[in-house]
């Protein structure tokens, strides 16, 4: 018998020992997916910009499906008349050829995100709906992920801005959606939430963000739990923030990303699926013409930003 639990204990310690090696070995690929080179902690990095170097598009975000194999990507000609959602995925380290996203239209698609559980993509779309109740603009739209099969987008009503243009939506894990809504020539363009309940989003509300910017908001990003919301201010040129939420769930004043980020005039942020990398669109200097996705560390203002 003792012979026997001595055997039993080699096996298990031998298979604890490869369980862990395995799962490094995973992180490491994870990170590898991301970064070839060096790991971006405090100066942001431009990501694949090879994606646009050889055409003349311009590229407006980024982001991974949670699982980290595939990169969706907005591209957009320079007279921002036609938006078109690209992927590429990845196999062994290697990047496959740009296609077109499985929910890309022959109308404008843009905005992408995917739920915290990573089943659901929601993103905005200029594709029309047969009702003169809604307008002709940006709406948001939803695909699920069923059995590894994605469901034809259907389209998410959100009852009072029906009329409004709706764009650049991003969900917390309790199911409450943000995204921006302006009028329909982009004026008064603010961001707002709006509650699941029963399978049907509720009234939108407007988030009362400080400081005020008379100029508006834009493209949010917010956290998983719900915690912390990160956007762009309107001007010349966008700058973005970071708000969290206080003891008395009401959001912070926010702050602004650091210098490193807020640089050239910058939107779309999104955080990867861990937490660990904030992806944002920007504006190139002299040596890369147009825009990129910029990638850094969000240990620089995660972190360090702390909750009143």
């Amino acid at each position: 018998m003792n012979s026997l639990m001595k055997y039993l204990f080699k096996i298990i310690l031998v298979l604890c020992i490869t369980a862990s090696c395995n799962q490094k070995h995973k992180k490491s690929n994870t990170l590898e997916l991301f970064f070839k080179n060096s790991i971006p902690k405090d100066l942001p990095i431009p990501f694949m910009p090879e994606l646009t170097a050889k055409n003349d598009l311009l590229i407006h975000r980024g982001v991974f499906s949670n699982d980290y194999t595939s990169y969706y990507y907005t591209v957009s000609d320079k007279s921002f008349k036609k938006f078109d959602v690209k992927v590429v995925t990845n196999s062994n380290g290697n990047w496959s050829q740009p296609k077109d996203a499985f929910f890309n239209s022959t109308f404008s698609d843009h905005g992408m995100s995917f739920s915290p559980d990573g089943n659901t993509l929601y993103f905005s779309s200029t594709r029309p709906l047969l009702t003169d109740t809604i307008s002709n603009t940006w709406h948001i739209w939803k695909s699920k992920n069923v059995k590894g099969l994605w469901t034809n987008p259907e389209y998410v009503n959100i009852p009072n801005l029906s009329d409004k243009l709706i764009s650049h939506p991003t969900i917390a894990k309790d199911g409450t959606l943000y995204f921006h809504s302006s009028n329909t020539d982009y004026s008064e363009m603010s961001i707002y939430y709006s509650e699941e309940k029963n399978g049907q989003f509720q009234n939108a509300s407007k988030v009362p963000l400080t400081p005020k910017n008379t100029n508006g908001y834009c493209t949010p990003y917010i956290s998983p739990d719900n915690d912390y919301l990160i956007y762009a201010a309107i001007g010349q040129p966008l700058e973005l923030y970071i708000s969290h939420k206080n003891a008395t769930n009401q959001w912070s004043f926010a702050k602004k990303l650091p210098p490193s980020i807020n640089q050239n005039g910058q939107g779309n942020p999104y955080i990867t699926a861990d937490g660990k990398f904030l992806f944002y669109a920007r504006e190139n200097d002299n040596k890369l013409k147009g825009w990129n996705i910029y990638c850094v560390s969000t240990e620089q203002f995660i972190n360090k930003s702390t909750t009143p």
